[in-house]
């Protein structure tokens, strides 16, 4: 049985909810459902939910602390959760197409705030990502551009991206980073079976 931390990244408050920087939270909220869970216990640095996931054990964090200040929930909470706790990271990605799911072992901030602050409170990037692609439009400042909700026409296909990410974060824990990585990491008009 493994351990997992699960922190989806993004800032709290109502302005924020469904804004492109938001899609971790987002993801980390339908997994809870799909688990029974809630995320709504109060934890160091931010709102966390623990229980089952089939034989093994998960505890999903929101960091509260906005997302730039990411590594301090993140650290506290693999500090609640000890040293056999694996941590999978889910935020956005700006160079990825809007839809696209990637899994990435370790790497780079790539300059994502979040993650780097995560690298910073750590010490290291030896963790797990899973991005979902939100696209940079040319000529859009970012920060503006991450702050806005999702257009209709993007949330056509970063609903369904939320879906797979779920299924893509079942797959990690249940059969290996390796084995989620050759099923989701591929545009999805080419996983013809939809990526299970």
């Amino acid at each position: 049985m493994s351990v997992w931390l699960i922190a989806g990244l993004g800032n709290p408050g109502a302005r924020y909810a469904f804004t492109r920087h938001n899609i971790g939270f987002m993801v980390v909220d339908a997994l809870a459902a799909t688990l029974g869970l809630s995320i709504t216990e109060k934890g160091p640095g931010g709102l966390y939910a623990r229980g089952p996931a089939g034989e093994h054990r998960v505890c999903l964090c929101k960091p509260m602390t906005y997302m730039n200040h990411s590594g301090e929930a993140v650290q506290a909470g693999l500090s609640m959760l000890g040293d056999e706790a694996r941590l999978l990271v889910v935020h956005d990605d700006l160079d990825m197409a809007p839809g696209r799911v990637r899994i990435r072992k370790r790497g780079s901030h790539g300059g994502h705030r979040g993650i780097e602050s995560i690298m910073e409170h750590l010490g290291h990037g030896d963790f797990i990502r899973l991005k979902i692609g939100i696209g940079r439009p040319p000529g859009t400042p970012v920060t503006g551009f991450v702050l806005e909700p999702f257009s209709p026409e993007e949330w056509t296909v970063v609903e369904p991206a939320i879906g797979r990410a779920v299924q893509a974060i079942d797959a990690l824990i249940d059969h290996g980073v390796d084995v989620a990585m050759n099923r989701f990491n591929s545009p999805p008009e080419l996983l013809a079976d939809g990526g299970v």
